[in-house]
């Protein structure tokens, strides 16, 4: 995160960096802006600006409208300005925008609020969307407390880790199916300097709850770590917490990429196409791009599930999926939009329309049973559609570690508050990182910061 949120009798906002969010606090909503809404035949579409969802743009009009006579105003923001100006609209009700871009991290938090139209009154009726084909995990994260389903996944992912698999012949090694982190550091210490300018392994080390703490988190999880324990007890300084972190600052301090303080998805993203890494340990979704046409590294990388240590599973769990304002003017074509960018005819569609990113490789998946099953699709990412699959309905967000905990969440807290406590971390542990300071005197001033959580939520 590139700042952070202060609480107020009722307004709070905080900015996010690229995987994280803005999240009201318990205590208010924020004041944000108004405007009119849509009306009519038509409906607006908020939502962050990655690739897939510029190409869904493209293909809105020319489909989605000329069947339905919906049009869609679509505004196409980067990611700290979506989630601020979704946070305004939403947390006022303006019902400027009927759909917006919303993570399995907000909309149970959205929900709770009562920001958000339900949506299992359309999927009821909708018997073409195929709500059973929506991967269980993306189901679960999608629904609240009430047992109602509030969001629709546009893609979804997990994590896992990825390595050269020419590299490591040439070194006579070999990957584990199931990797511990004690293999992996072993592994990254032998092919560190691999060839010219190569290091072992990439790990984000930028700021930002979305940035270090989500991969820094999954690894404190399998660790036997948790942020809060059952009783909200802020545990940041327990032995297993520790742990973790001096693992993950040492492994990536001793044979990660240069720079690692400011690196974080996009920067080893391009650290592994460009050859300056022998691992990197990430978002499945990294690996269309690596396997994309044009890729330097096609064909040469192979993947398996995220490292553990003491639990049986460790890859995370995120989607983008699509929300329907509770004051949308227009909750029924909204309805017809989401479920139609949600849909396996949509996936068909950009499969078959080449689309900026390849034709199938460029399909949202993560998200369909069915995707898993189409033969084009199998095809074009045969190199990784099947662990990431797995990797994905192997995520645990109700049981990611070894221990009881009292909100949902891998690679999060699902909580308000954790976007200002993770960024706050997480401005820590990257100048552990970056040798400012010990990872001792990175945790103690953490926990202090945790217990101000602790003390809001015991005895709730």
């Amino acid at each position: 995160m590139r700042t952070q949120s202060r609480r107020r009798p009722r307004a709070t906002l905080a900015m996010a960096a690229a995987g994280t969010l803005l999240a009201p606090l318990l205590a208010g909503c924020w004041a944000g802006a108004g405007g009119a809404g849509s009306g009519g035949d038509s409906i607006n579409v908020l939502m962050v600006n990655n690739p897939q969802m510029v190409e869904l743009q493209k293909l809105t009009k020319a489909n989605f409208t000329k069947e339905t006579g919906i049009k869609v105003n679509f505004t196409v923001l980067p990611e700290n300005d979506v989630r601020d100006k979704i946070s305004q609209d939403f947390a006022n009700q303006a019902g400027q925008y009927d759909v917006a871009t919303l993570s399995n991290y907000e909309i149970p938090i959205y929900a709770k609020n009562d920001w958000l139209h339900e949506l299992d009154s359309y999927v009821a009726k909708d018997k073409a969307f195929d709500q059973q084909d929506i991967l269980k995990p993306m189901r679960q994260s999608l629904t609240a407390d009430d047992g109602k389903l509030y969001g629709e996944p546009f893609y979804g992912e997990s994590s896992f880790l990825m390595y050269r698999k020419d590299v490591f012949a040439e070194k006579g090694l070999t990957m584990p199916t199931h990797p511990t982190w004690a293999q992996v550091a072993k592994l990254a210490a032998e092919v560190d300097g691999a060839k010219p300018g190569m290091k072992g392994i990439c790990l984000r080390g930028l700021p930002g709850w979305g940035e270090v703490m989500a991969p820094l988190t999954t690894v404190v999880n399998t660790f036997g770590g948790t942020w809060f324990d059952k009783d909200w007890k802020a545990e940041l300084t327990s032995p297993a917490f520790e742990k973790a972190t001096k693992f993950y600052v040492d492994l990536v301090r001793a044979h990660g990429e240069s720079g690692a303080a400011q690196s974080g998805f996009a920067e080893c993203l391009n650290n592994m196409t460009q050859g300056k890494v022998a691992m990197w340990y990430d978002a499945t979704s990294a690996a269309g791009s690596l396997e994309a046409s044009g890729s330097p590294v096609k064909g040469k990388l192979g993947y398996v599930p995220a490292p553990v240590e003491k639990t049986d599973s460790s890859g995370w769990l995120y989607t983008w999926a699509w929300g329907i304002q509770k004051a949308s003017h227009n909750p029924d074509k909204a309805w017809r939009f989401v479920s139609w960018a949600s849909s396996k005819q949509y996936e068909q569609l950009v499969g078959e329309s080449g689309g900026s990113g390849g034709g199938w490789a460029n399909v949202p998946a993560g998200k369909r049973a069915s995707t898993y099953e189409n033969p084009d699709y199998r095809k074009s990412a045969a190199a990784f559609q099947e662990t990431t699959k797995e990797a994905i309905e192997n995520a645990r967000p109700s049981d990611p570690g070894v221990q009881t905990r009292p909100a949902p969440g891998i690679q999060f807290v699902g909580i308000p508050e954790f976007t200002d406590l993770g960024t706050r971390v997480s401005q820590e542990i990257s100048a552990a990182i970056a040798g400012r300071q010990s990872v001792e005197s990175a945790l103690k001033k953490s926990q202090r910061l945790a217990e101000q959580i602790s003390k809001e939520y015991q005895g709730r």
